[in-house]
This record gives structure tokens, sequence and C-alpha cells, in this order.
């Protein structure tokens, strides 16, 4: 009787020892963010903004091996999310840094496996998938799934309880002088390629113009050597010739010097038929 009782009170013990244990267990703890790890999915913190992530799915069993290494680390992204327990979120850049919470608003139990959180209500765990360890970028504040990226510089910060997180800062200032040193160099090939063009279109103008000068001098040419050669396209030689009077007299073209004296008002260039009375 004795040992019947003691055998009761020992499994009445035990029994309230497991029923103990299992409502001190906590249900959707989120796991402390720590230093990624290749080919792991590793807790980055809770984030009240889900950033440039694109929603995926919705996991009937989500956790963060299903989130972060089946779907998201299968599709070659950097970085996944989960929210709400189930939904699962991928993408190459974490949430803004700013948008970094404390990890008691991420509560919601895993729906595959319900001790670790998975996110919250408006509140997203990020895990690092393992492809790129400590090049993920944080998003802008103000970017979009098309915004470019962006130079970043690695630094750490620490959140309550004593975790770190490695984050990377995008610098704006370093994206506003990129985009003015774009566009003035823009503007300075431009400008060549104006100036260029007029050049050439000027050197254009005038060889041509030139060109037309020298067809009109060759045409020029051409004409008055025809009008001197009477169509036969060679020019007359006047070497050794002189253009004289058809109506000359030849004997009297060749006197060169008067027998006598010469009436001013007589013209000898011809013969003279003179009619006298004999």
């Amino acid at each position: 009787m004795k040992f019947a009782t003691s055998l009761g009170l020992t499994v009445g013990f035990a029994a309230s020892a497991v029923s103990a244990a299992a409502t001190t267990t906590k249900m959707g703890v989120e796991q402390p963010s720590s230093a990624p790890i290749y080919m792991q999915p590793v807790v980055q913190g809770c984030f009240s903004s889900s950033g440039d992530l694109v929603f995926n799915s919705t996991q009937a069993f989500n956790s963060r091996g299903e989130c972060g290494q089946t779907i998201c680390q299968a599709m070659g992204k950097a970085v996944a999310a989960s929210t709400e327990g189930s939904k699962c979120y991928c993408g190459d850049s974490y949430p803004p840094n700013s948008t970094i919470v404390e990890d008691k608003y991420c509560n919601a139990p895993c729906t595959g496996f319900g001790q670790d959180a998975c996110g919250g209500t408006g509140y997203w765990t990020v895990y690092n998938t393992g492809i790129e360890l400590y090049g993920v970028p944080y998003a802008n504040e103000s970017s979009t799934s098309s915004s470019t990226t962006s130079t970043a510089t690695p630094s750490t910060t620490t959140l309550s309880g004593g975790q770190t997180v490695f984050v990377t800062q995008t610098s704006a200032a370093s994206k506003k002088s990129s985009s003015n040193t774009a566009s003035i160099a823009a503007g300075a090939v431009v400008g060549v390629v104006v100036v260029a063009a007029a050049i050439g279109a000027g050197f254009f103008i005038i060889r041509r113009r030139r060109n037309r000068q020298i067809e009109e001098e060759h045409r020029r040419n051409a004409a008055v050597n025809a009008f001197f050669s009477g169509g036969s396209g060679k020019a007359p030689s006047t070497s050794g010739h002189s253009i004289s009077d058809s109506r000359l007299d030849p004997v009297m073209s060749q006197r060169r010097m008067s027998d006598g004296s010469i009436a001013d008002n007589e013209d000898y260039s011809r013969r003279i038929l003179r009619v006298t009375n004999a």
C-alpha cells in the first residue's frame, strides 16, 4: 500500500513537472541577432518595415529554415523575412536601418515552429540567407524596388540585451555626388558632339562651295576655248601669225615706205582704176 502510494506520488510529481515545463515554454520568441553564417539563415533583427523585400507566399508551416533557406536562398536572394507567423518575403537588401525595433515587437509564433517568432502584426523578422554575408545593403528610406544600388559603409549596431547587428549604411551624399557627376559628364559629352557636328558641317559647306567655284571656272574656260576654236575644241595659235584684214591689197600691205608724198584723203590700200582721155 505504501509502495503504491509512493508510486502515485512520483507519477503525480512527474506529471506536474511536465505540465509546468509546458506552461513555462514561451512561444513566438524572437531569436537574437548574430553574425551571418554561410548558407545558413540567421536572424538580423526585428523591423517595422519590409523595405524592398517582395512578398513571396503564405506558408502553412513557416519557419526560419522554410522562408530563409528553402524559399529565398533557393531563389538566390540574400535576404528573407517573415511576418504574421506565416508570410514569407524575399529580396536583396535589408529594410531601412532606421526601422530596426526591439525584439519584443516580433512575437508571432512561426506556423511551422511555434517557439520561434516570425515577425508580428506590422513587424518583420529579417534573416540573412547566407548567400552574401557582409555586403548586403540596407534600403534607403525612400527607396523602391527599382532604385539603384549605392555605395555602402559597414558598421555595427548594438541592440538591447547586448545583441550586435552588422549594419551597412547607405551614404545619401555619395548618391547625390555620383548623380551630379554623371549629369556633368553627360552634358560635356553632348557639348563635344554638338561642337564636332558644327565643325564638320562648316567644313562640308566650305568644300562644296569651293568645288562649285572650280566647276564654274572650268565651264567659263571651256566656253572661251570653244569660241576661239570655232567649235573645234582647240584655241587658235597666234605665234608667228598676225591677224590682217582680207580687204587689204597684198602688195600694198607689204609696202613699208612710200615712194613719194601721199595724199591724206586718198585710200591707197586698194587698186583704183583711173579713166583718162587718151
